[in-house]
């Protein structure tokens, strides 16, 4: 390859990157435009809400920040949305970082130092947050101080470092990760659940609302069906939807229309994607239902341990299609007649006790 050739291939990946960040940008836009600014425009989790409410009420009448709030739950529920929100409720500025963000104590005092007073500071994915840090954060929610180190051996001296009074939001999708200590610091904790049909139509409908696109009442209700109970999905395929509609049809998403372009993306009736059908099929097809364990099942559909345990697995397993077990994952016989295949004779009698063995699963 020449010189040329090369710089001319090399200006082609720059040009490819850059347009790729330039659609990730648009479409964070796009996601950042349908939250909800407000807890009265939040659709679903009535308690949550109800409870939060009355944390951030209180607040307000008193004149001081708010407790601390810790937020649990799947991806896509609104976490991060109600963050925003508990910062835009009492008037405040936001900090977002991240627990996998804060490997060492510095990197957290140097965010809490600069906090002003009254600021929330959201911390997503809290519970992968360094021990160092963790152990910092004790004081920090507690005592609004820390002590920096200054030094290292015996003549290390540790400075007092007082801190502004500030709301701390943590976030998990893995509350049983984090240690008592640091969970009994929230002064207000709330677990998200995921949301109901009806709700997630009117999660659509309000998002079709902003994005301007003409739903209609079926249409909205076969992309719920397929939103696997989560606003961040519903969102994302009303999109989708909105893209076949506007390139296939006359712009307009109807029940035909959300069928046909789910299709076309391969999520069924039931919200199952490419993934979990890759998943379902290798243990219906090459296994025979199961018993088999994690790491063969991954091999065979060619992705990694952690995507298909972490992505696919829960969903198949609330969906009621897959099973943990001691002995390995097995297929349950409603996965059988979902991927419209004849069970073997034997399969009811080996999933016919699965209801409690997920505790014990690979």
């Amino acid at each position: 390859m020449s010189r040329d050739e090369y710089t001319d291939d090399m200006a082609d990946d720059s040009v490819d990157r850059l347009v790729g960040a330039e659609a990730d940008s648009e479409e964070s836009a796009v996601e950042a435009a349908l939250r909800p600014k407000e807890l009265s425009e939040f659709i679903g989790q009535s308690k949550v809400r109800e409870q939060l409410d009355l944390v951030l009420k209180a607040a307000r009448q008193r004149n001081g920040t708010a407790d601390h709030v810790l937020l649990s739950g799947a991806p896509g529920l609104g976490k991060t949305t109600l963050s925003m929100i508990i910062a835009a409720e009492m008037a405040a500025p936001i900090r977002i970082t991240s627990g996998p963000a804060i490997q060492h104590a510095g990197d957290l005092a140097a965010i809490l130092s600069s906090l002003q007073e009254g600021e929330v500071l959201f911390l997503d994915e809290i519970h992968r947050m360094s021990r160092p840090a963790e152990e910092m954060l004790y004081m920090a929610m507690e005592d609004f101080r820390v002590d920096v180190i200054v030094g290292k051996g015996p003549g290390a001296t540790a400075i007092p470092l007082e801190l502004p009074p500030f709301t701390l939001v943590g976030a998990t999708t893995r509350a049983g990760l984090l240690p008592p200590p640091l969970r009994d610091r929230f002064g207000f904790t709330a677990h998200m659940e995921f949301y109901e049909p009806g709700e997630l139509e009117q999660v659509i409908h309000r998002s079709a609302r902003l994005l301007e696109v003409d739903t209609d009442a079926e249409g909205a209700t076969e992309i719920a069906g397929r939103s696997r109970g989560t606003p961040r999905i519903a969102n994302r395929l009303l999109r989708r939807v909105r893209d076949y509609a506007q390139v296939k049809a006359d712009g307009v998403i109807n029940r035909d229309i959300a069928s046909r372009a789910l299709r076309v993306y391969e999520v069924d009736e039931r919200g199952l994607d490419r993934l979990d059908r890759a998943v379902l099929g290798a243990l219906l097809k090459l296994f025979g239902g199961g018993p088999v364990g994690l790491s063969t099942l991954s091999v065979a559909v060619g992705e990694e341990r952690e995507t298909v345990e972490e992505v696919a697995e829960p969903f198949l397993v609330r969906e009621g299609l897959l099973a943990r077990t001691p002995r390995g994952r097995v297929a349950t016989p409603a996965a059988w007649d979902h991927m419209g295949l004849a069970r073997p004779q034997n399969q009811a009698s080996s999933t016919g006790r699965t209801g409690q063995q997920g505790l014990f699963g690979e």
